[in-house]
C-alpha cells in the first residue's frame, strides 16, 4: 500500500505569530528559542517559519495557566466554613 502523504503543516512568519499572540516579533522569537514554539529556519536567506500548531496549544496553554491561577485565587479568598457548608461565612453578599 502505497504511503498517503501527511496533510502540509500550516506555517507562520513570525510578524503573524505574533499578532495571533499579541506579543512583539522579538517575543515570539524568544519563544521559538527557547522551544515554546516550534520553528524552523527556512531556504537562504534563513526565513523563519513558526508551526500554526504549536502558537494554537501556545494559546491554549496560556489560557489553561490562566484559568488555574484564577481557581487559585478563588480557592485562596474562600473561608473554609463556605467551603465545608458548616459555620460562619465571612464573605456575605
Amino acid at each position: 500500500m502505497p504511503d498517503t502523504p501527511a496533510s502540509p503543516v500550516r506555517q507562520l512568519n513570525p510578524a503573524e505569530a505574533a499578532e495571533l499572540i499579541g506579543v512583539s516579533v522579538d517575543e515570539v522569537m524568544e519563544l521559538v528559542s527557547s522551544a515554546q514554539l516550534r520553528g524552523v529556519r527556512v531556504g537562504s536567506p534563513g526565513r523563519w517559519k513558526i508551526e500554526a500548531d504549536s502558537v494554537a496549544q501556545y494559546l491554549d496553554d496560556r489560557a489553561e495557566e490562566a484559568r488555574v491561577m484564577a481557581l487559585w485565587r478563588q480557592s485562596n479568598e474562600a473561608s473554609f466554613p463556605e467551603l465545608w457548608g458548616t459555620g460562619r461565612i465571612r464573605h456575605s453578599d
